[in-house]
Parts: structure tokens; C-alpha cells; sequence
């Protein structure tokens, strides 16, 4: 009788592939990645918006993954939400407390954002109040309206 002993290296490789697997199967069997209008766990946002101005003012329904709802830039607001998701990092997390801010005034524009992405519920709200929040609102643009400022991060 022969015994198989493995080397380090091929039980890593082993172990590698066995997560491999286990992810490639959660993420077929995971329903937000399937779903569209209509479905309970696909990503779905209410967003909305306050103060921005005419034609920019309004709630709006956005689905992703295929894009669809009434918001009038489905498409690119999905793949601006997708382009800033990042594993461990919440796209919608407000500024870090204790963050320095530039004192500048973007308007008063808001806007509320809910709904599900990627899974986790969303809950988040958005002003112009400083630099901090007109960056993070311009990261949102198309989500969230343009309102022409400019500033980027």
C-alpha cells in the first residue's frame, strides 16, 4: 500500500482550488446577481432628490443587473454604483467623522438614497453642505444629478 504525502505547496494549491469552487458556487446560486425588475433580491435604489432644481428633483427607481426602472440614466448610474464597489468597503458609508473638509457651499440639493445592493441594505443621505460632501456626491453622478461644481475625487 502506497501512502501520498503532498507537499506544501500542493495542499495550497489544493485548498485554493477548493475556494475557488466554493466562491464560483455562492456566486451562481446568489439571486441578486440574476435578478432585474420585479425581483425581491436584486439590486434595486429609490433615490430621491430635493433642492437640485428643475427637472432634477424627484424619486426615482433604479434596477441593475440587467439596468431598468424610471431613472433617466439607468444604464451609467448602475455602472457608476458597480465602478465603486469594492469588497470591504461600503459604496453608500458617509464621510469619516473627524475627516477635514474644505468650507465650500454646494448648493442645497439632497437626496436619499435606499434600497438593496449588492445584498446589504441601503440607507444613505446626501448633501453639499462642504468639500467632503460635494466629492462624495460628484463620485455618485449619474445615481445622483450633476450639478456642475465639477470637483471629482
Amino acid at each position: 500500500m502506497f501512502q501520498v504525502t503532498r507537499t506544501p505547496a500542493a495542499r495550497l494549491l489544493g485548498a485554493a482550488a477548493l475556494s475557488v469552487a466554493a466562491l464560483a458556487s455562492v456566486c451562481a446560486a446568489h439571486p441578486a446577481a440574476a435578478a432585474g425588475p420585479g425581483v425581491a433580491d436584486g439590486d434595486h435604489l429609490t433615490v430621491t432628490v430635493r433642492d437640485a432644481g428643475a427637472g432634477m428633483d424627484g424619486t426615482y427607481e433604479l434596477y441593475c443587473h440587467p439596468a431598468g426602472g424610471d431613472h433617466p440614466h439607468a444604464a451609467d448610474a448602475c455602472s457608476v454604483v458597480d465602478g465603486d464597489t469594492r469588497w470591504g468597503r461600503e459604496v453608500f458609508a458617509p464621510v469619516p467623522e473627524g475627516s477635514v473638509c474644505t468650507m465650500q457651499y454646494g448648493g442645497p440639493a439632497t437626496a436619499h438614497v435606499t434600497g438593496t445592493w449588492a445584498g446589504r441594505p441601503v440607507d444613505a443621505t446626501y448633501d453639499r453642505r462642504d468639500g467632503c460632501e460635494i466629492s462624495r456626491w460628484d463620485r455618485m453622478v449619474p445615481l445622483l444629478p450633476d450639478m456642475g461644481t465639477g470637483v471629482r475625487s
